[in-house]
């Protein structure tokens, strides 16, 4: 460098990243062999947006300006051999977006130094880039609570003349992230056709946007991940996770020639059916506490619970039954005249079989007689008679019967005491170890029913 040994530009502390509002500090070094005559020393600080048609071009199609700002650290004079050194300080605007560097375009910021030397003497210059970082809240975007869901209906043809249908549905269990979280990709393929379908992906995908006057689409695949083929006229329900890798966040704000968007596509391969949920990338995760459900519901009140509204006392016989609205009374029915003895149909001499607890046949139904095994419950009258064949449901009317009572019939079923919410008296047999035990035969069928 000739008179010039050392030139260069040092922030405050080593920093290299800034965030807007902030200020930048720094010193200018200087290190000349022999003196060197120059008309001034000056510091610029820049930031500014540039973008092309040429991938990693430098010729700016467009370009956006941000701040620039000038300051002269050493008028006109002659530096003498030794080391020098000239401290800065630059506020960076509020306003500026974040650094970015693209295929087509960048958003950079930079220190410059420059000395100026006398007509027909080289000029000197140096410069040191800087990145700023504008934090993006993911709580503060609008409509970003909630997962994020869609679905699709694609009909294909196959085999030039068969037709099909595939729905394709899918969702995220979020719509904001940050570097390092997981994105939960939940899909439902139903494939309503005679093919098979291809395999099942899901990509994490950018669209980055540069605005010329026929803007640049430079679209790519972060992340992959793929499952299998859904059958002919099956349906899968596929799950997959996708990490997300560091990006530069989604909204640049405060710059209008590059715009950064993110989305996650799911698609079959074959027949080329594809959806995509768009998502947010930012800096600060998503907190629940900020949820405007959430906030809303601590908020209010909840509601007392309502009181219990406990059963009335029953005996013992019905404590462990649930209570039941009442039922209405039956309607009175006549009895049916006896028989004569001359009829064609046999009526059996013998009483009724007696109901034993254990038994596998019908049981009663109510609570208060439980039973482990209730058989469906058949009217009587749905059979012909035959000799042997016994339903509990005939007894259901001989509660007033007391000689169907001497006869150990089965329990009866509540009598028309349940209307009235009262519990239904329990019939006890008789106890036959008393002298009062009937020596007689028991009364026959008919002479029963005449009774």
């Amino acid at each position: 460098m000739g008179k010039l040994k050392e030139f260069e530009i040092a922030f405050d502390g080593n920093k290299v990243v800034y965030s807007p509002g902030e200020s930048i500090t720094g010193t200018v070094r200087i290190k000349v062999a022999q003196p060197l005559p120059c008309k001034a020393i000056k510091v610029n600080c820049n930031g500014f947006c540039g973008i092309t048609t040429k991938v990693n071009d430098t010729a700016w199609t467009a370009e956006e300006q941000y701040f620039n700002t000038t300051v002269s650290v050493a008028d006109k004079g002659t530096l003498k051999p030794g080391e020098h050194t000239f401290p800065f300080k630059f506020l960076i605007p509020a306003t500026a977006p974040t650094s970015y560097e693209g295929n087509y375009g960048k958003i950079i910021y930079r220190v410059r130094s420059f000395i100026d030397t006398p007509r027909f003497a080289k000029d000197y210059n140096v410069e040191k880039a800087f990145y700023l970082l504008s934090l993006l809240n993911l709580n503060e975007v609008p409509d970003i609570w909630g997962p994020n869901q869609s679905a699709v209906t694609q009909e294909f043809t196959y085999m030039l003349m068969k037709t099909g249908t595939m729905v394709l549905k899918a969702q995220t269990d979020m719509r904001g992230y940050t570097p390092g979280q997981v994105i939960k990709v939940n899909a439902n393929v139903h494939n309503q056709s005679g093919k098979s379908s291809g395999n099942v992906t899901a990509s994490l995908m950018q669209r980055v946007t540069y605005e010329t006057k026929r803007p640049t689409h430079d679209l790519r695949a972060i992340a992959q991940v793929e499952g299998g083929v859904v059958k002919a006229g099956k349906e899968l329900e596929w799950k997959e996770q996708i990490i997300v890798p560091p990006l530069p966040q989604s909204a640049l704000l405060g710059c209008e020639l590059i715009k950064i968007e993110y989305y996650v596509r799911v698609s079959l391969k074959s027949p080329d059916v594809m959806l995509t949920l768009p998502i947010q990338i930012g800096n600060v995760s998503l907190d629940k506490k900020y949820c405007p459900t959430a906030n809303s519901a601590s908020s209010t009140p909840a509601p007392a619970p309502a009181p219990l509204s406990l059963p009335a006392p029953e005996d013992s016989a019905t404590a462990t039954t649930p209570t039941l609205p009442p039922r209405p009374s039956p309607r009175h029915v006549p009895r049916p005249a006896p028989r004569s003895r001359g009829s064609s149909c046999h009526s059996p001499s013998a009483p009724p079989v007696e109901y034993t607890a254990g038994a596998e046949g019908g049981a009663v139904m109510d609570g208060a007689y439980p039973n482990k095994r209730q058989s469906q419950l058949v009217s009587p009258n749905a059979f012909s008679y035959a000799p042997g064949l016994f339903f509990g449901q005939n007894q259901q009317n001989n509660n007033n019967n007391p000689e169907a009572a001497s006869r150990g019939a089965t329990a009866p079923y509540p009598t028309d005491n349940r209307a009235s919410g009262m519990p239904s008296p329990l019939i006890i047999p008789p106890d036959y170890n008393t002298p009062s035990y009937p020596r007689e035969a028991p009364p026959s069928y008919d002479e029963s029913c005449n009774t």
